[in-house]
Formats: structure tokens, C-alpha cells, sequence
């Protein structure tokens, strides 16, 4: 029970995390001329989330199998990450949505779900 109220925490703070800088403006940032680094926030982004709620989901679905926790975790970072889209085109001045940040998200998301896979097949705890 502890356990699963610490991967929720630290869940919902990322969360927290990842939609704060995804929607607040940064014009003046020293690294905007990098054209690849919001990408790769993207998936670095998104590869943490997964496995976060992952974490989260295994210990919540009552089901002796983590495929049903990692399905739901990779959805749920699917639908969230297009949301934040939505949100950044519908909702704030200076951020607009993007497909290939969808994309990015999408990678963040397969590598962590890959990498969950790998674990569980070689019977790695994290």
C-alpha cells in the first residue's frame, strides 16, 4: 500500500511537471537554436511518464499479468500527451500543437514499453 501511494505521487508530480513546462512560454531559452532538443524532451518526457504509471498501474490492477498495467500506462501517455497538444494549441499563446511532438511522444512511450517488456522477460524487478 505504501508503495503504490509513492509510484502515485511521484506519478501525478511528473505529470505536474511535464504540463507546467509544456504549457508556459520560453522564448528566451539559450538552447532554442538546438531544433532536435524539444524532441527529444518530448521522448525523454514521455519514456518517464510510461514507466511511472506503470509502476503505478501494476501495483493498482489486480491482474497477475503487467500487460493490462503497461497497456493502460502506454494510453494513458498516449491520450495525455495529445491533450497537452490540444491544450498548447487551443489554450496559450506562444505554444502551438505539433504532430511531430505526438510522434516523439509515441517514442518515449514504445521505448519505455519496450524496455518494461525486456524486464519482465528476464524477470528484472525495478
Amino acid at each position: 500500500m505504501v508503495l503504490k501511494r509513492f509510484y502515485f505521487s511521484v506519478a501525478v508530480l511528473w505529470t505536474g511537471i511535464i504540463t507546467a513546462l509544456s504549457l508556459v512560454q520560453f522564448n528566451d531559452l539559450p538552447f532554442k537554436s538546438v531544433s532536435s532538443i524539444d524532441k527529444i524532451v518530448h521522448v525523454f518526457f514521455h519514456f518517464v511518464f510510461t514507466s511511472l504509471w506503470f509502476l503505478y498501474f501494476e501495483q493498482t490492477i489486480n491482474n497477475k499479468k503487467y500487460s493490462k498495467a503497461l497497456l493502460v500506462s502506454m494510453v494513458f501517455s498516449l491520450f495525455f500527451g495529445i491533450f497537452i497538444e490540444i491544450l498548447q494549441e487551443f489554450f496559450t499563446i506562444s505554444r502551438h500543437a505539433d504532430l511531430f511532438d505526438v510522434f516523439a511522444n509515441m517514442t518515449g512511450l514504445t521505448l519505455a514499453a519496450t524496455l518494461i517488456f525486456c524486464f519482465h522477460q528476464f524477470k528484472i524487478k525495478f
